[in-house]
């Protein structure tokens, strides 16, 4: 039976050029000079140093910048609270969103399962893969997917005949 994986997965390679690029502004740019303004990729997330919050916003601008540049939608990142560092420095932790959540992932079954479509659609780990009959109903299903699902960037993946 024909099948697809829905799946949430960022290029963690691009991601990981974007932060380097960022990280080489901040390093050149004047307004930074002298300050502790900086940016690092740890495995799955990103650290923003900064002397003050508006350091924070200008660092996030740089990185979301870079991020665009390389094709990387911005709203796999899931930004955290502004933590305070010893003395007056700052530091934000950027989490970069892998996989489809339990809650979204029932989400898009209940969408498919109520649009009367001939698929299935099963949650598989951090997937949700979708099989049905007929070519043409699993790319109907993609086009409801794309139009219904908006606050995270799924993409499909695993096309099988």
């Amino acid at each position: 039976m024909p099948s697809f994986d829905t799946v949430c997965e960022a290029d963690f390679v691009e991601v990981k050029n974007a932060v380097e690029n960022s990280a080489k502004e901040i390093g050149t740019r004047f307004d930074f000079k002298g300050s502790s303004a900086g940016i690092e990729l740890k495995d799955k997330e990103i650290v923003m140093f900064g002397d003050a919050d508006f350091q924070l916003v200008q660092v996030e601008d740089i990185l979301r910048n870079k991020l665009t540049k390389r094709n990387v939608d911005v709203r796999f990142l899931d930004k955290g609270p502004v933590q305070k560092v010893g003395g007056d420095k700052v530091k934000q932790v950027i989490k970069v969103r892998n996989g489809i959540e339990q809650e979204l992932a029932k989400k898009i079954q209940k969408l498919i399962k109520d649009s009367k479509m001939k698929v299935q659609a099963a949650i598989q780990g951090d997937a949700v893969r979708v099989t049905g009959t007929k070519r043409d109903d699993l790319q109907a299903a993609m086009a409801l997917l794309k139009k219904d699902v908006t606050d995270v960037p799924i993409s499909f993946n695993n096309f099988r005949d």
